[in-house]
């Protein structure tokens, strides 16, 4: 759908040249001859760029924004200022400008200008439905984390939905850092116990000798609750069960099968209504086999098994979870979100991911704080990361004869761009795609004739106005 471009301003030949360049360019516009007029028609149409000039009789250019973005603050607004008005239009800024147009500016430059704030305005209307999405879909932090479309995840997505609502245990296996609390929270807040606590314990962060108290307290203690105790009516989620020692297996035995425990140093059993989710890194057959782990827990627990895929399986989730962490980042640290560059995004698809979905967060949290521009490059991933995963990258990607295999055409680099861009769930990729691609294009012809401006469009196939409206347009600088 083309964008609809509104220009006010009370300066008829102002809104002439507009007019006539907008046409040239085949734009769809409006023409205004002051505020009032726009906000009439605001009433029945929404622009996609508005351009208006800060000074006008009635309204002026900082209150009609204001009024504007009442209505929807999506509208990027392109401001016209004097010179006298320059400091108002640096001011206005803090009004939601999308940019300043200094007088007199040139005609070219301002259709290029709204060009960008048109692209601009898809951009924000696709974060804010994105933002609507996940407000929508999850409702907490934890579960909005619980990203992926491989199939992988889908069977985890389908065991959550199926589980949540009954009452019996669950063993989640899958290495560190897979998310497996976080699957364990989603079936807690679907569940019916929801409104109740959710505790959770992790075995192997806590002393052996501390772990019993921890879990059913003591007879003779009444300070802080236990764990079972606090969980009451809710979930108790005990991470990495596979280092729970063997007088506490016991008891939690007793729990799964009377629905009581004993605290320690007591023979008077404490009734209890809790769901017991249990995760492990380990496969708890292999534990039985060698005697660390009493068979019937294990039988107990093993009634719902979900496996928890690692990172280097689910590869292609690598784009969706990168793009998350590193809007959560930038939320978290209030700033713009960075952006993965193709080479970097096809590079993180081909890592062993020994820390899963945890590495890669905490790799975008690293990214976020230490990379200055907006788009991260290959040569910013901390150097431990890259030399970890050098030798590997070369060997995936040696070929039968043993040379590196690099792609063999600007077609099929251009195809690894695309791809990465599709998977990073981004759209409207040939806006940013086709001004990149014109620009190298006259970049090199300009070098190979030593910035000879007529031979470089004959060269491109170009007129030579043609050619220095492309200049203009992507801002290239020479003399």
């Amino acid at each position: 759908m083309d964008p609809m471009i509104w220009v006010i301003d009370d300066d008829a030949s102002i809104r002439f040249v507009f007019d006539k360049a907008l046409d040239v360019n085949s734009i769809t516009h409006r023409l205004f001859e002051n505020g009032e007029q726009a906000l009439e028609a605001l009433k029945t149409e929404i622009p996609d760029v508005i351009v208006s000039d800060i000074r006008m009789p009635g309204i002026d250019g900082l209150s009609l924004i204001n009024k504007v973005h009442a209505v929807d603050d999506t509208i990027p607004f392109i401001i016209i200022t004097a010179h006298s008005d320059l400091t108002a239009a640096i001011d206005s800024y803090e009004h939601g400008t999308f940019e300043y147009l200094p007088k007199p500016f040139d005609i070219e430059q301002a259709i290029a200008l709204i060009r960008r704030a048109a692209v601009h305005r898809v951009n924000q209307l696709k974060k804010k439905n994105q933002d609507q999405s996940k407000e929508n879909a999850l409702p907490t932090s934890e579960e909005a984390e619980i990203i992926g479309k491989s199939p992988a995840m889908q069977e985890v997505f389908k065991f959550i939905g199926r589980v949540s609502k009954t009452d019996v245990p669950v063993l989640i296996h899958g290495e560190t850092g897979t998310g497996r609390e976080l699957v364990a929270k989603a079936m807690h807040n679907h569940s019916e116990r929801k409104d109740k606590a959710f505790i959770s314990l992790n075995m192997s962060s806590l002393p052996h000798e501390m772990i019993e108290m921890e879990m059913f307290g003591a007879a003779d203690k009444n300070d802080e609750p236990a764990a079972i105790e606090q969980a009451e009516g809710g979930t108790l989620f005990i991470n990495e069960i596979c280092d729970m020692p063997m007088e506490v297996q016991t008891r939690l035995l007793q729990v799964l099968q009377n629905s009581h425990y004993l605290p320690i140093g007591s023979n008077k059993p404490i009734a209890c209504n809790v769901r017991v989710v249990a995760a492990t890194s380990r496969p708890l057959e292999d534990l039985v086999e060698q005697g660390s782990f009493i068979p019937d827990l294990f039988y107990r627990l093993n009634v719902i098994h979900i496996n928890m895929p690692p990172l280097r399986d689910r590869n292609n989730d690598i784009p969706m979870l990168a793009k998350h962490f590193l809007n959560q980042s930038a939320l978290e640290n209030n700033q713009e979100p960075k952006k993965l560059t193709s080479e970097v995004l096809v590079f993180l698809c081909r890592q062993p991911w020994p820390g899963n979905v945890r590495q890669l967060k905490n790799l975008c949290k690293y990214l976020t704080i230490m990379v200055t521009g907006r788009d991260i490059q290959l040569t910013d991933l901390p150097a431990e990361f890259l030399n970890s995963n050098r030798a590997r990258q070369q060997s995936t990607a040696t070929s039968i004869t043993g040379n590196v295999k690099e792609p063999t055409s600007w077609q099929e680099q251009l195809r690894n761009w695309v791809d990465g861009r599709l998977k990073a769930g981004e759209v409207d990729i040939l806006s940013e795609a086709t001004p990149e691609f014109e620009r190298v294009m006259l970049e090199a012809a300009l070098d190979f004739t030593g910035n000879h401006k007529q031979e470089s469009a004959k060269l491109l196939g170009w007129g030579r106005n043609t050619l220095t409206r492309k200049i203009k347009e992507l801002n290239i600088s020479r003399r």
